[in-house]
């Protein structure tokens, strides 16, 4: 009995006497004795130096692959990073148009200075605030990181 699987040569039927190009079946094929010799003729040293060879490609295709994402990586940051400063810059912009139009409607109330005086108060104290919030939470990331382990509060 044959041990290989092959698929018949275009337009001759299978074992259920249907064949056609478009759909090739199965049948069982003699291994041939040249493939056999060639299996056989194999040393240990071949078989070491196609196992080396195939890890350099595979070495070489996975270095390709990370520069490719490393560039694609680098690529989508500097474009976020500008995108974000664009963002900031607009912000800013609104923030100090804000502080202006604060500052115009108390002075019909209070006086322009007066006025200056409240909204660059409110402006200092809302800063205040986050640098310290800022400050003891790079205060709590330090303590974590830190050199001998323990985990203080």
């Amino acid at each position: 009995m044959n041990d290989q699987l092959a698929a018949p040569p275009r337009g001759e039927p299978d074992w259920r006497g249907e064949g056609s190009p478009e759909e090739p079946s199965l049948r069982y094929e003699a291994p041939d004795d040249r493939m056999v010799d060639a299996i056989e003729d194999r040393s240990l040293l071949e078989d070491l130096e196609a196992l080396y060879h195939d890890g350099r490609t595979y070495a070489s295709a996975e270095l390709a692959f990370q520069k490719t994402r490393a560039s694609f990586a680098a690529d989508r940051a500097k474009k976020g990073l500008v995108f974000g400063a664009i963002g900031a810059g607009a912000a800013l912009l609104a923030a100090i148009g804000l502080t202006v139009g604060l500052i115009l409607t108390l002075a019909t109330l209070v006086g322009p200075l007066l006025a200056t005086i409240i909204v660059v108060a409110a402006l200092l104290i809302v800063a205040w605030l986050c640098v310290s919030r800022a400050t003891s939470r790079f205060g709590e990331l330090s303590r974590a990181f830190a050199s001998n382990g323990e985990n203080r509060t």
